[in-house]
């Protein structure tokens, strides 16, 4: 009697230890498997930063690598995949294929003269009576290098900040997914998208990455569709496009799903129904479709553990889906007793399994699924329902970070806290930050990330038009809204033009008051200092520019006069260098001449003015730059313009996302230019720093600030002209150095609260070898030098694709001179 509840006691305690060793076996596997997700992504990284370094001591004198040998860059392609098809690609040796222009200047030349431009832009072919009569129109030397993305799009996006094994911080702004990383001070960019990214999702080997982006327009009214990109983190290159001709109006949201690998991708855009595609994103097959509501859409995951259940959230409602490989069904998150909230916001898991939401009231819910079969006043089998409920922020709940360890970090809105939570759930430790758009593991650091009152700041940059080489830093933040603003000669104080006609001066070091005052109550739109800095001109909307008198180094203003004859707003105006004269163009496409010492008196007699060669030039009307408007224009294409300090050339901000460089002076109707993308939105602005190095442009409603670096081509004796990588038939003709050789640096520190970083990864591994195969064939059609290209719709999404306008700068990474000569190769 005594010996059978001893064994049974004894067998009891051999399950349990049984037990204990199978969980503490199946922790220490998934910690190897996050080793080794984060050790292949390592090595991913160790073989790009090779490729770089061999790019980097090369020699002007390349040769071509053997066959037997291929070079690293071979393996790693550093080139950002963009939109178009292989197909487009014009190599060195392809003839150019005229194309026939539209217009003619007079009835007579219409029955002998035919302009004919080339592709390339390298000349223009006349015929006067059928006799050919050729003009060549060069493309400027100098290039632009995207340097270094300003910005983070928070204020309607929400889950796109991510650690990845390297280091680097992802997120994106504009049509740009910046990779960034704090330690080093540099960015990498994936520039594949043709319009506003919208959200971001990373594939559980922690290296591939999808994003999606909205639909947008070219500049040739051609629909832009909205899809999803599927890209290699490491190499930045395109794995798969998804969905063209299926989402409508964007991409709201997506997940890779975890159980099965990250062999499913699941997609909500923003259509009316707010469409719930799965795909097999390898396959780039759609295996279900499904209707989910007609309200706001906010957030989609799948389960972390069931295969087959998917979640969606938004506007006063949670569904969990059931998925069987072909079709999807819905059922409902019931609230009950609880108050339904008006926005549930985010989602994340629990390591048992539960479901945690944060919504719009500062709450969390845990969501359980029921598993035996309901009862009176009970919920049915498989329905989730809440089982508990914690306050855990005044305002809404943004986002909501579970750690590898168990514990969750919360983040708030409108108290702006980050809160630490331990396994049951209790608050631990908490910091109170900026406004909080989203939060990324790392330990007990964190990264936080908000707009903070950005959108003046940046307003008061898009029309800065000077940059001096002693200032380089954010100024101050205003109330209102500016619009324009200029430095003083000396650098000593800054002018800033504002919505309601008032202008202020600040101290440029201290960033104090120095003088105050208000021309009229409309709009200012520019402000110009004279080259000496003793006078200054403001622009308003109320079509006059007035003159101030500057004296005690930019501290002292004094009203000098007003012109008066432009009916429409002032737009642009520059300076004579003896101060004499001011060019100015308005809102109706004037351009006037005014003689300043003469009482400010328009010009009449406009040849007085031909030959002056202005200290600036950005004035958009003009015999010099009238090359820069397209065919067609209805005079809106163009924003802003502005000329290098050494007039070389011209930069230009037009209405279809793009930065052009031409060639100053631009006085041939329909000049060529090289094409940048980087924003989606209109480009506001651009401008020179001091000494031409580096190009500032501002998007619109993208509300970003794009730094792009100057580099020149430098034409090599045709004995050493070598061949590029992966393109056997083209030679290389040129090669690129810095117009100015120094160090890239941001003009400014652009995170300056983000905490170290570790990384510090979980999910499983994929094998490293299938991407670097699929990178070294991608390769061979990645790496033709160009610089321009067309907005083509996104077509095949294959490794093939090409580089656009931004080909010349994609990928390139940056180091701070405050660590460059720490800071290894990358």
């Amino acid at each position: 009697t005594s010996f059978f509840p001893n064994s049974l006691l004894i067998s009891a305690a051999s399950t349990s230890d049984v037990q204990d060793r199978l969980s503490a076996l199946e922790l220490r596997v998934q910690q190897q498997e996050d080793e080794i997700t984060v050790l292949k992504a390592a090595l991913a990284d160790v073989l790009r930063r090779l490729a770089i370094s061999e790019d980097h001591v090369a020699t002007v004198r390349k040769s071509a690598p053997s066959k037997g040998q291929p070079g690293l860059r071979e393996a790693i392609s550093m080139s950002c995949i963009t939109n178009g098809s292989a197909g487009s690609r014009k190599t060195s040796h392809s003839p150019s294929v005229p194309i026939a222009r539209k217009e003619t200047f007079s009835s007579a030349a219409k029955r002998h003269k035919d302009v004919i431009i080339s592709q390339e832009g390298e000349y223009i072919k006349m015929f006067m009576r059928g006799r050919p009569i050729t003009m060549f129109t060069e493309l400027p030397p100098e290039k632009l290098k995207l340097e270094w993305v300003y910005g983070y799009r928070g204020r309607d996006c929400r889950a796109n900040v991510y650690l990845l094994p390297t280091g680097e911080i992802v997120y994106f702004i504009a049509s740009v997914v910046v990779l960034f990383n704090y330690e080093e001070r540099t960015q990498r960019h994936y520039l594949g998208h043709t319009d506003c990214v919208k959200c971001l999702a990373v594939h559980p080997d922690k290296i591939r990455i999808a994003t999606g982006q909205l639909a947008g327009v070219d500049k040739d009214g051609r629909p832009l569709q909205p899809h999803v990109r599927v890209w290699d983190s490491v190499s930045l290159m395109t794995l798969q496009v998804i969905g063209l001709g299926t989402f409508e109006r964007g991409v709201g949201c997506l997940d890779f799903s975890k159980a099965d690998s990250g062999t499913h991708l699941c997609v909500i855009d923003d259509s009316n129904e707010h469409m719930l595609t799965v795909w097999d994103w390898q396959k780039k097959s759609k295996v279900a479709e499904i209707k989910t509501t007609n309200e706001v859409v906010l957030a989609v995951a799948f389960h972390p553990t069931d295969k087959d259940t998917i979640i969606t959230s938004g506007k006063s409602h949670i569904f969990f889906w059931t998925w069987n490989g072909n079709a999807l069904t819905r059922k409902q998150g019931i609230f009950g007793k609880y108050e339904k909230p008006k926005f549930v916001q985010c989602l994340a898991f629990l390591g048992n399994g539960e479901v945690l939401t944060g919504d719009s009231g500062g709450i969390l819910l845990i969501w359980s699924k029921t598993t035996v079969e309901g009862t009176a006043g009970k919920g049915s089998k498989g329905v989730y329902q809440i089982s508990k409920q914690i306050k855990a922020h005044d305002g809404s709940v943004f986002t909501l970070c579970q750690m590898r360890n168990g514990m969750l970090l919360t983040g708030g809105g409108k108290d702006r806290k980050i809160i630490l939570w331990d396994h049951d759930l209790t608050p631990e430790r908490e910091i109170e930050v900026g406004k909080i758009i989203t939060v990324i593991e790392n330990v007990l650091h964190f990264a936080s990330f908000g707009p903070g009152g950005e959108i003046h700041y940046v307003n008061i940059c898009v029309s800065v038009s000077r940059f001096h080489p002693q200032i380089m830093r954010p100024k101050c933040v205003f109330q209102e809204p500016g619009h324009c603003a200029d430095f003083h000669p000396s650098g000593t104080v800054v002018a800033i033009g504002t919505h309601s006609g008032r202008w202020f001066v600040l101290d440029a070091e201290t960033r104090d008051l120095v003088s105050i005052h208000t021309d009229g109550n409309e709009q200012l739109s520019v402000m110009r200092y004279t080259v000496d800095g003793t006078l200054l001109a403001v622009g308003s909307h109320d079509n006059f520019i007035y003159l101030y008198t500057v004296t005690e180094n930019g501290r002292k203003y004094s009203r000098y006069g007003k012109c008066t004859g432009h009916s429409s707003y002032i737009t642009h105006l520059d300076w004579s260098p003896d101060n004499k004269y001011i060019m100015s163009n308005s809102g109706d496409y004037e351009i006037l001449y005014w003689d300043i010492p003469a009482g400010c008196k328009l010009m009449r007699n406009r040849s007085e003015c031909k030959d002056i060669d202005w200290i600036t030039y950005t004035c958009v009307l003009g015999f010099q730059v009238f090359g820069v408007w397209p065919e067609g224009s209805d005079g809106t294409d163009i924003n802003a313009l502005i000329r290098s300090h050494n007039r070389k050339v011209i930069a230009v901000a037009d209405d279809f996302c793009k930065v052009h460089l031409f060639q100053y002076p631009c006085s041939k109707a329909k000049a060529p230019s090289h094409k940048y993308s980087a924003h989606s939105s209109h480009v506001t602005n651009v401008s020179f720093t001091y000494n031409d190095s580096h190009l500032i442009s501002t998007g619109g409603k993208d509300m970003s600030i794009i730094q792009w670096r100057l580099v020149e081509k430098v034409a090599l004796p045709q004995n050493d002209i070598a061949v590029e990588m992966g393109t056997p038939k083209a030679s290389m003709a040129v090669n690129e150095s810095l117009v100015h050789p120094s160090t890239p640096v941001p003009l400014s520190q652009p995170f300056d609260e983000i905490a170290t970083i570790e990384s510090v990864t979980d999910g499983s591994p994929t094998s490293l070898v299938n991407n670097l195969e699929q990178t070294m064939e991608a390769n061979e059609e990645q790496n033709e030098d160009q610089s321009e290209g067309s907005s083509l719709d996104p077509g095949e999404p294959n490794c093939e694709e090409t580089s656009n306008e931004t080909g010349e700068e994609q990928s390139e990474s940056t180091i701070m001179d405050d660590q460059s000569e720490n800071s290894p190769v990358s």
